[in-house]
Formats: structure tokens, sequence, C-alpha cells
């Protein structure tokens, strides 16, 4: 008996430093986003940081929201239905982020607030066909491959304006704007580059009358680039959790 609450001593203690730490780093984050706003003239009001949980447990997403995180990325489509059912009782906005095939739309549009890779018209018919009648337009994102790497998914920057158009004549998609994934690099100036390759991309777009607010992209190694060039949705996994577990 007394190994037993020794036991779950030690688990109570590791789960409440789990917490802490995840708290910890929330606040770092936040902090270096409103160094980075100053920093390039932006407000932190229009920036949005996404929690990228994937392989992560509910209970580092719970220990998230309870320190103020609301909006959470999820890449594979399984394993985030079964957290979307554990955490049903948390007003969470779910972002999918993963790769999109044609099996799985109709799952994505029951269970998503924002889907950010879309990069093709039938995926997107696909979606706003399925998406339920009692939910808002989902909200969209383009996937650009804005470093054209052939190991990446998204679009070629040639081609986003045609599906751009396709996308927002389609009754149940609000399409929101773009995401990207550049190749990694510590330089910041080819990081942000790159990113104002997305930005400038995003304003031709709304040039030919789109209407579009939304720059997915940057991750815990070129955030605070991307918000220098004009990201509104950021994308934090690894300096919110710790380091990524092996996919399920």
């Amino acid at each position: 008996a007394y190994i037993i609450l020794k036991l779950k001593h030690i688990i109570r203690n590791i789960q409440k430093q789990f917490m802490t730490d995840i708290k910890q780093n929330l606040t770092v984050i936040h902090q270096k986003i409103e160094q980075s706003c100053a920093q390039f003239g932006r407000s932190c009001e229009d920036i949005c940081l996404m929690a990228v949980s994937k392989t992560k447990p509910v209970s580092a997403i719970r220990a998230a929201y309870d320190a103020g995180q609301k909006d959470f990325g999820e890449n594979y489509l399984q394993e985030a239905l079964e957290k979307i059912n554990q955490l049903k009782d948390l007003p969470i906005v779910w972002h999918f982020i993963g790769s999109i095939q044609s099996n799985k739309t109709k799952t994505i549009a029951e269970n998503f607030d924002w889907v950010h890779t879309l990069s093709s018209s039938k995926h997107a018919s696909r979606i706003s066909a399925q998406r339920p009648a009692n939910l808002k337009p989902i909200n969209a994102c383009i996937q650009v491959n804005i470093s054209h790497e052939a190991s990446k998914s998204g679009i070629d920057t040639d081609s986003v304006q045609q599906l751009a158009d396709e996308i927002s004549t389609l009754d149940n998609i609000r399409l929101r704007g773009l995401m990207v994934i550049p190749a990694a690099t510590t330089d910041e100036a080819q990081q942000r580059q790159v990113f104002r390759q997305a930005a400038e991309l995003l304003d031709s777009l709304k040039n030919g009358g789109l209407v579009l607010d939304t720059l997915s992209m940057g991750m815990s190694a070129d955030y605070p680039a991307a918000i220098a060039e004009g990201a509104t949705i950021i994308r934090i996994g690894t300096a919110i959790f710790g380091k990524r577990e092996k996919q399920p």
C-alpha cells in the first residue's frame, strides 16, 4: 500500500510539473510575440497562436487550455477525433493541418473549425458539400508550396489564383488566406524573404477582389520572422509541449 501511495505521489508531481512547464512555455512565447510585434509594428491582437498538439496527450491539451490557449492544430485525423471527443467539454477551436485525402474530407468537414491544407478544388468541393448544415462554413487556407520542395505538399504559386477563385464560390467554405511551410533555415533574412513572398501572394489575391485576412505561417524555429512579414496565425508545437513523440 505504501509503494502504491508513493507511486501516486510521484505521478502527481510529474503531472504538476508537466502542466507548469506548458504554462511557462506559453508565457515565454507570448512574451516573444509581444517583442516581435513591438519590433515590427504589428498588433498582438492580430496574431493567433495555434498550439500544434499532434502526438501529445489530452492532458497536455487540457493543461494548455487551462493556461489560456484556445486554438489547437492536429495533423493525424484518427488521433484528432479521439482528442476532440474527449475534450468536448472545452470550447476549443480545432484546426486541421495535416494532408487531406478524399476519404477523409467528410470527417474534416464534420469536426474542424479550420482546414489549412487545401490544395485541390476536388477536396474543397467535397468538404463544402459534406459540411453539416448546423455548422458555420469552415474556415480555410490554401497550402502553397512556397519553397518549391518536392517533399512538401501544397500547390505552386502560379496555380493559387485559379484555386482561390474556385474555392471562393463554394457555399460552406470561407476562404481566409494562405498557409505555407518554407524550407527550413536558421538564416533570418532567408526566412523573411520566403514569408514576404507569401505575403505578396496574399496581397495579389486581395487586389484581385478576394476578401482574405489570413497568413498561416511560422513555427517554433521561425515565428518571429513570420510575424515580421505579416503572419496572422503561427503554428507552435515543440516550444509549447516539448520534443515531439513518434507518430502513433
